[in-house]
């Protein structure tokens, strides 16, 4: 027992005298020898570049918003054609919806439609959805079957 009692005394005699100690931070190692390089060439300086005409935006720029709400709310019913949903992509069955023109496609979207085909809740059944972002869903869908 009192050699248990010996040995933690002069472990705790050494901990409180090392964490009493200077805080030195260690040495920093030494950087290790460059290998050897040819030297980098000198930088040429880039010519002056001629007027340039402004960059053409993309054929069509991807609709993210519409792509996003497609995929959370509108897929629901428009990927697999539930009641009368029309799927993406499916140009017969949308072609006589986009012949009606988009205001009318917006006007069912946003305000909900039931036609021979089946219904269109109001905004997808979402109604924190947005017209805009109904919108973007419409012309996402639209314009994959286009």
């Amino acid at each position: 027992m009192k050699k248990t009692s010996l040995t933690m005394a002069l472990a705790a005699a050494t901990l409180l005298l090392a964490a009493c100690g200077k805080n030195e931070a260690p040495a920093p190692a030494p950087a290790p020898a460059p290998a050897a390089q040819a030297p980098a060439p000198a930088p040429t300086p880039a010519p002056e570049p001629a007027a340039q005409a402004p960059a053409a935006a993309p054929a069509t720029a991807e609709n993210t918003v519409g792509k996003s709400v497609f995929g959370k709310t509108c897929a629901m019913c428009h990927a697999a054609g539930v009641a009368g949903a029309p799927k993406p992509g499916d140009k017969a069955d949308w072609a006589p919806r986009i012949a009606q023109g988009k205001d009318t496609l917006y006007k069912h979207a946003i305000e909900g439609f039931t036609g021979s085909k089946g219904m269109m809740p109001a905004r997808g059944g979402a109604a924190s959805l947005s017209d805009d972002e109904v919108k973007a869903a419409v012309d996402f869908m639209a314009d994959q079957s286009m």
